[in-house]
């Protein structure tokens, strides 16, 4: 069955960085949509970047800049590459998958089928 396995997180300063990884396993990578979400205590799960089967991504407006999505396929993961990290970045990130190659909203969190545990991001100023 599809796993995914978040890594990475941890605590930083404001301005620092860190990089998330997502390990999966049980499908064809390459195939599948991926994304990473995160979600805040008492807000909503939200959209932070995607990447199509094609190599196409997409990333919300609060984060355009110093947020990039990438993906090794030989590797069979996926990677958030985090820079400027703001206190308002503080959240669970979570990794999802879905098997269909396109996705009409790829922020949407209704669109995955498939969620990793997550891995706590804490930003502090």
């Amino acid at each position: 069955q599809v796993q995914l396995v978040e890594s990475g997180g941890g605590s930083v300063q404001s301005g620092g960085s860190l990089r998330l990884s997502c390990a999966a396993s049980g499908y064809t990578y390459s195939s599948y949509c991926m994304g990473w979400f995160r979600q805040a205590p008492g807000k909503e799960r939200e959209g932070v970047a995607s990447i199509d089967s094609d190599g196409s991504t997409s990333y919300a407006d609060s984060v355009k800049g110093r947020f990039t999505i990438s993906q090794d396929n030989a590797k069979n993961t996926l990677y958030l590459q985090m820079n400027s990290l703001k206190p308002e970045d503080t959240a669970m990130y979570y990794c999802a998958a879905d098997e269909r190659w396109l996705l009409l909203t790829p922020l949407s969190f209704r669109e995955y089928n498939y969620w990793g545990q997550g891995t706590q991001v804490t930003v502090s100023s």
